[in-house]
Formats: C-alpha cells, sequence, structure tokens
C-alpha cells in the first residue's frame, strides 16, 4: 500500500463542493470514482480542505492509500484519463510517508478571491469571478482588511453550519491588490471557518463601495454575532490557493 500525495486543480461550477454529497456531484466523488476505474480498489481521497459549492481549486493537496504498484507518473495521467470530460486535473502525484496527511500535516492554508470591478458583463469568467459593477476603493480595502489581521474571534464571519470547535483564529494574512478592474485578495491562515473568506470578502467589498467604513468592520469583528454581518461574497469568486506542509518552505 502507497500513500500519494495529489495536487489537484478543478473548477468548482458543477459541484457541491470537495466533499463527498448525498444530494449532488462532489470533487471528492469524481477523483474516487477514477482511481476505482483506474486500480479496482475503493479509498478515500483526503483534501486538506473543504470547499464550498462552486468554489474553486488552483493546488488543493489531498492524499490516497493504493495498493496497486503504479509509477506515480504514470498513475497520474491514468486518473486523469478517467476524470475527463470533469472540469478536474491532477496536477501532480508523489509517493508520502505513511503518516503524511493531506489536512493533519497541512501547516497552513491560503486562498484568493477574484473580483471584476467593471460594468460590462462577464463572458470568459462568468462563475470565476464575482463582478461588482459600483467602484471598489481597494486601498481602503486593504486598510480595513489589516482589522481582521491577526488572533480573532471570528464569530461574526462564520457560517451557522461551522462545524469548528472554537470560532477562534489567527489570521496571518490578508491582502486587497488592484491591477486594472481586476482586484484579488488574499487571505492566509492555519485553518479557517466556514464561510469565513467569503464573509471577510463581502464586508470589505461594502467598505469598498463607501457603505462600511473601518470602524464599521471593527465592530461587527467585536460583535461576535452573524447578524452583524454585512454581506456574504458569492462563491465564484473565491479558490483554494495553496496549502502548506513541513519541507515545503513556508514554516513559520
Amino acid at each position: 500500500m502507497t500513500r500519494y500525495a495529489l495536487t489537484v486543480e478543478f473548477d468548482g461550477r458543477p459541484y457541491m463542493g470537495w466533499q463527498r454529497q448525498s444530494h449532488g456531484p462532489s470533487v471528492q466523488q469524481a477523483i474516487e470514482d477514477a482511481i476505482h476505474a483506474v486500480t479496482g480498489e475503493r479509498t478515500i481521497v483526503h483534501a486538506a480542505g473543504r470547499t464550498d459549492a462552486g468554489v474553486h481549486g488552483l493546488a488543493m493537496r489531498a492524499h490516497a492509500d493504493i495498493a496497486k504498484d503504479l509509477a506515480p507518473f504514470r498513475l497520474m495521467g491514468a486518473i486523469n484519463a478517467r476524470l475527463r470530460p470533469h472540469p478536474v486535473a491532477i496536477l501532480a502525484c508523489d509517493p508520502v510517508a505513511d503518516d503524511w496527511h493531506a489536512r493533519f500535516s497541512c501547516l497552513g492554508r491560503a486562498y484568493v478571491y477574484r473580483i471584476a470591478n467593471r460594468r460590462a458583463p462577464l463572458t470568459f469568467e462568468k462563475g470565476l469571478t464575482w463582478q461588482v459593477i459600483q467602484p471598489l476603493d481597494a486601498d481602503a480595502m486593504h486598510d480595513a482588511a489589516q482589522l481582521l489581521v491577526g488572533l480573532h474571534d471570528f464569530t461574526t464571519f462564520r457560517s451557522a453550519h461551522c462545524q469548528s470547535q472554537s470560532p477562534v483564529k489567527t489570521l496571518d494574512l490578508l491582502n486587497v491588490e488592484r491591477a486594472g478592474d481586476r482586484i484579488a485578495i488574499h487571505a492566509a491562515a492555519r485553518s479557517f471557518l466556514h464561510h469565513q473568506v467569503r464573509s471577510m470578502v463581502g464586508c470589505l467589498a461594502m467598505v469598498g463601495m463607501g457603505r462600511w467604513t473601518a470602524d464599521d468592520l471593527r465592530a461587527a469583528l467585536e460583535a461576535r454575532n452573524r447578524a452583524a454581518l454585512g454581506l456574504n461574497a458569492p462563491s465564484d469568486g473565491l479558490y483554494f490557493l495553496r496549502a502548506d506542509y513541513p519541507g515545503d518552505g513556508y514554516e513559520k
């Protein structure tokens, strides 16, 4: 039995999220079914994180235990062949130690949220970017975002369905960058609450529109109450960007 670390890219639009669901397709199910078609084995593919319906992945890390003796490159190619036409691809496949775990060995996770700040309708990026037609002040958004960096009780930014034992998390980074009519919001932490990134982005967008001030954002954080949330951004623009592990060079 060999444990393989997988790096996965996926378009989240057709899926109910990463995790296997009884009421719709998932990224996990697509990969597990592809592995079964290649190896004849039923295995569970564990991921670094669980993404919501419609959320995308640029480099989700996952692992699977496989008994069949296949070179990693051939295994990756065979899984990708079986994944077609699903919008899911294995970018890398490497044998790892038996105690390496995509979720529990992970030191940190990073997301990027993409906004198209323009009035013209989206064409190629529809469902892949959040379109905001009101002008956004990215500098004001970035300055306000720094209020959320550090150790906080993020109850306001937590979904009512979140299963985390504590709402207290340490946010390592929350940067807002503009390039033309595109805004990218980068977030990094050891772990995130359910809907935390989307909720933070939604409130930052309100700051960018001038509907909230930085003080309003601070008040929402300090309220520790989901009812104080201004806006939960849609899943369209959210991408799982990176998972960090010992030896990757991202250790603090």
